[in-house]
């Protein structure tokens, strides 16, 4: 075009640039016309401003923006005004200036305050979004699809349900219903806001759009799937959206794994997993992100770690993924390998880094490696982060070392509802109960409102210690002061309770109750408190119910046979037994672990393995006369095999306990506390010799068991020898 070109030309060249994301190349072509002598109008104007809304290009947009200013052309077009918006918004994440740009505007029309709010639902500032709207709509402006579907969404992630079911009657006067894009967002409204997880109105949302496609499909599938309830339910749609021959994409095929994670079906993943690979999707980092998730879940980590290895182009969320799951599936030494791997791609470690490491020193014990890692996230500067505090409380308690957690706790500035009930479950593990009891009463004072967890807690610390009044009385204040409606773990806490005490008929009592049938968890519960008041009758009730609640789990069968055995039915046993064998259900071998000089030590019943294995045995025998010498008889009822006394004592001195505890005596010197860890319940003979072993070494033994803490001091229990 040569000379011939004018202002027009050059702004219709520019808005083509900026519109096919050739954003450069429309920055250089305003920069050409002022060259050529052509002074912009408002349309150039937007253009090249709208090429300037992204991180890279923002400060470029801040000049312009002074030349805009300078002309008259801010306060005289709307066209200029949005696209400054959009630019603050979007390129620097200055809303604030946005606003100003906004409020200043003297001719708004629906597409400005469109704008606005949607640039505010996805920035995260949802309230705001709301606030807008309703100025909106009081200032006589009517909202479009986009209005509507960007409102809608912001009410899915802050959970008003009740604006939320407004704007869907607002979407139906307006003839919106059935608009594919503002049904997508009701249903994924309808899917995060239901409070029991029901998919009836999201269902009924679906159902009314006409004409569907991957987003809508996408759509309901990603609600069942984040429900948990209905993970099935999106395994069946996505046939029916194969079926009907709309083409899945990658948010179709994340949302899937998700929901075979929930479902723990890895078969089913790996079909959909060949859908994934025949169309080309598995490079991309959110499926293979969910899929290494999805076999995580399923404790296939092997599989979880060959997903992992293939993905081209690793991201934070592909680490994380992998961390979690190791620390998940307790292979944290496997998590915390990856951790220097993630530090030499250069990625900024994140929070959620932070708290998968220092789950997995938890799940393990490990101190040593969470206070290393606690030094690491101080110096990333996540001291002050919320989930960060939260997690280093858990951590620390778990691993044994409640001042710690007690410290960490004090200096959070701000507590919320985890944060209250991280405290008040230490707490109660490790038998401080009334100390956890007044924590709860602090959290009531200070205006939280407790969760189901929060409860679980408090009632697990009412357990530990037989306050049977107490308990009662938490219990019956869930709904009725809160609303919150018992669960399954709720019962078992109050099984756990009334079993321990005794009070085993009114236990029975409360589980037939129940509003629902109860599941092997409350009858274990209660099977466990059979053994220990030795009623045989009531015990083989409940050991028929878990068998038939879980007839592959060998835990049923262990616990029936083990009640037999404290009374001497030893033909009973033996039945028992070869019915196990004959069904070939494995048994949980018992472990004990410690950690030395950021080591862990790991010991199995009679472990000859460790290279310290014959000096353990010569120091554990010597320790065994003793605390003989001071008053320790071996309780050989403790031994479940029908054998001579004698040999019964050389079963108790091989329990790995012993042996972990022995192994910290010899590697450790005075002060110096040993913290043991164990996978399933300490025994009473363990536990008995635990406390002599305190008084006559004069140190603290802390011993973690499937249950709770005990804290050995002196030849006393923090448990009172109530476990």
């Amino acid at each position: 075009m040569g000379e011939r070109r004018d202002v027009v030309s050059w702004s219709a060249m520019i808005s083509c640039f900026s519109r096919n994301d050739m954003e450069s190349k429309a920055i250089s072509t305003f920069v050409k016309m002022l060259e050529f002598g052509e002074y912009p109008n408002q349309f150039g104007f937007a253009a090249v401003i709208r090429a300037c809304s992204n991180a890279e290009n923002a400060w470029i947009g801040d000049v312009i923006f002074g030349s805009v200013i300078k002309t008259g052309y801010f306060e005289s077009d709307v066209c200029i005004g949005c696209a400054l918006i959009e630019m603050f918004a979007t390129g620097s994440g200055d809303f604030d200036s946005a606003k100003k740009v906004f409020d200043r505007m003297p001719d708004r029309n629906s597409v400005s305050w469109t704008l606005m709010i949607t640039r505010y639902s996805q920035m995260g500032n949802r309230k705001e979004a709301v606030e807008l709207f309703i100025d909106m709509v009081e200032s006589g402006y009517m909202p479009d699809k986009f209005t509507f579907t960007s409102l809608v969404s912001a009410c899915a992630e802050l959970g008003l349900l009740s604006f939320g079911q407004q704007l869907h009657a607002q979407v139906v006067k307006y003839g919106l219903a059935f608009n594919v894009c503002v049904g997508c967002s009701l249903v994924d409204m309808y899917a995060k806001c239901a409070e029991d997880g029901s998919m009836v109105n999201s269902r009924k949302v679906f159902d009314l759009i006409p004409d569907h496609n991957v987003i809508s499909w996408t759509s309901i599938i990603t609600g069942c799937g984040q429900s948990g309830k209905h993970s099935k339910e999106a395994i069946e749609l996505y046939c029916r959206m194969i079926e009907d021959q709309v083409l899945p994409n990658h948010f179709t095929f994340s949302s899937l794994f998700k929901a075979c994670s929930n479902l723990s079906d890895p078969d089913t993943g790996e079909q959909i997993c060949a859908h994934v690979v025949k169309m080309g999707l598995a490079a991309v980092n959110c499926v293979g992100n969910a899929l290494i998730s999805m076999y995580a879940r399923s404790g296939r980590m092997e599989d979880a770690r060959k997903a992992f290895d293939i993905l081209f182009e690793k991201n934070l969320v592909s680490y994380n993924t992998i961390v979690d799951g190791c620390t998940k599936n307790i292979d944290s030494n496997e998590a915390f390998g990856v951790f220097p791997q993630i530090e030499d791609t250069g990625f900024v470690l994140d929070s959620f880094t932070f708290a998968s490491l220092l789950s997995g020193a938890a799940s393990i014990g490990a101190v040593a490696k969470g206070e290393q890692i606690h030094a690491r996230l101080l110096k990333a500067g996540f001291e002050s982060n919320q989930h960060i505090a939260n997690t280093l409380v858990s951590m620390y308690s778990r691993c044994g070392n409640m001042e710690a957690a007690l410290r960490v706790y004090s200096k959070m500035e701000r507590l919320n509802v985890v944060s209250w009930t991280s405290i008040i479950t230490g707490l109660a593990k490790h038998g401080f109960a009334t100390r956890a009891l007044e924590m709860f009463q602090k959290m009531l004072n200070a205006g939280t409102k407790p969760n189901e967890v929060t409860y679980i807690a408090v009632l697990s610390a009412c357990s530990y210690v037989g306050m049977i009044d107490e308990g009662w009385k938490h219990f019956n204040s869930m709904y009725k002061e809160y609303r919150i409606s018992p669960r399954m773990e709720h019962y078992a806490c109050m099984v756990d309770l009334l079993g321990r005490s005794g009070f085993l008929e009114e236990a029975m009592q409360l589980i037939n109750s129940m509003p629902f049938e109860a599941d092997a968890l409350v009858w274990r519960t209660l099977l466990g408190a059979c053994r220990v008041h030795g009623n045989i009758a009531l015990g083989k009730q409940a050991a028929e119910m878990v068998i038939e609640k879980e007839p592959n789990d060998s835990a049923g069968y262990i616990l029936l046979s083990n009640l037999y055995a404290s009374v001497g039915q030893w033909n009973k046993v033996a039945e028992i037994r070869k019915t196990v064998k004959k069904k070939n259900l494995g048994k949980e071998a018992g472990s004990s672990w410690i950690e030395i000089e950021n080591t862990v030590h790991k010991f199995h019943v009679g472990d000859t393995s460790h290279p310290q294995a014959e000096e353990i045995y010569k120091e554990l025998d010597q320790l065994v006369t003793e605390i003989k010498e001071v008053g320790y008889v071996p309780d050989t009822s403790s031994v479940l095999q029908d054998v001579e006394d004698e040999q019964k004592e050389e079963f108790l001195l091989q329990h790995s306990e012993k042996i972990a505890v022995t192994f910290g005596l010899i590697n450790t010197s005075k002060p110096k506390r040993i913290t043991v860890f164990k996978n399933l319940r300490v025994c009473g003979d363990c536990h008995n010799a635990m406390k002599y072993i305190s008084m006559v070494k004069e140190r603290e033994i802390v011993l973690r068991d499937s249950n709770r803490f005990h804290h050995f001091k002196n030849g006393i229990c923090s448990c009172n020898d109530y476990w």
